[in-house]
């Protein structure tokens, strides 16, 4: 939790130095690009307050309406920071671009432009940097198209993504802007504008598909859930391990329900016990399962438990 805070931290800090330089900047130069980047810089900044917003709820405890805790806040506000990536600062962008096309007119003292580029740069690339050093501590020994997809702490990756789409938004208004001083024609500056948006649009879309998932209750990785069926299945009073059913809670929360079919000879007290220990087993090699749930119920193929449900 700690580092993810300092990922968001990080970010959120060159977040609020960037955007006030851009619109600055943008009001200064009159430059569609800049003022585009200036509403993404402003669109982040309010995303990393949500993130940290909700982390905090996250951390609020179990009680009577939630008994499992508030996990899920995380979930619910990335998938809120993805609309509003995708409405206000890919709409705004757009719509800038949009009109600037419509009535385009010179951009003033460029070199400011510039200079506040190089600067955006260098701090979003250290936010990148941060962000990207501990996404790929998290993520193993996969790649990262397959980490973002399966990874259940959207905290890292959506701070991650918006610092990537940021890079690239300042090189298209870089380019934007020279272009439009090289050549004399504005138009560049508004096609840059233009193209940010559709950079944070393709960005929120990328969020809320990775998000909507988790929301809605996505699965534990496929290696814990074969690691918890190996533990249950090395259990002596355990003759069949039916069917193993995850979700995350949240990040560090996965809810396991097993279901088993225990020897006849198995007493009471032997499965009273054999549930504990396996209880406890899988809570020490999995940290981030906190609650499991073991059914009893007789085995039966497949086809059969799927006509009986």
């Amino acid at each position: 939790m700690e580092s993810r805070k300092k990922v968001v931290y990080a970010a959120l800090i060159g977040n609020c130095f960037v955007a006030l330089t851009k619109l600055i900047a943008a009001y200064t130069t009159a430059s569609s690009a800049m003022l585009s980047e200036a509403i993404h810089s402003v669109v982040d900044t309010g995303d990393q307050l949500l993130i940290l917003y909700g982390l905090r709820r996250a951390k609020m405890p179990a009680d009577e309406q939630f008994p499992f805790g508030h996990g899920k806040e995380v979930y619910f506000w990335s998938f809120v920071v993805a609309i509003q990536i995708f409405g206000v600062g890919a709409g705004l962008s757009i719509y800038q671009g949009i009109h600037r096309l419509a009535a385009p007119h010179p951009i003033l003292n460029p070199m400011v432009n510039y200079v506040v580029i190089i600067l955006s740069m260098m701090l979003e690339g250290t936010s990148w940097y941060i962000s990207l050093r501990e996404f790929s501590r998290a993520k193993g020994k996969r790649d990262y198209v397959e980490a973002v997809h399966r990874s259940k702490d959207p905290s890292i990756f959506v701070v991650l993504l918006e610092d990537s789409s940021a890079l690239l938004g300042l090189a298209v208004a870089f380019a934007g802007i020279y272009l439009s001083q090289a050549t004399g024609n504005p138009r560049f500056d508004a096609i840059a504008s233009i193209i940010i948006g559709f950079i944070l649009a393709a960005t929120a879309t990328l969020l809320a598909y990775e998000t909507k998932g988790l929301l809605i209750g996505e699965s534990a990785d496929r290696e814990v859930v074969k690691g918890i069926r190996a533990i249950a299945g090395s259990c002596e009073e355990i003759q069949h391990v039916n069917e193993i059913l995850t979700m995350h809670m949240g990040p560090d929360f996965i809810l396991v329900n097993i279901s088993v079919d225990f020897t006849d000879p198995a007493s009471a007290n032997e499965i009273e016990k054999a549930v504990a220990a396996l209880d406890r087993k899988i809570k020490e090699v999995y940290p981030q399962v906190k609650r499991v749930f073991i059914e009893a119920e007789a085995w039966r193929p497949r086809d059969e438990r799927q006509l009986r449900g």
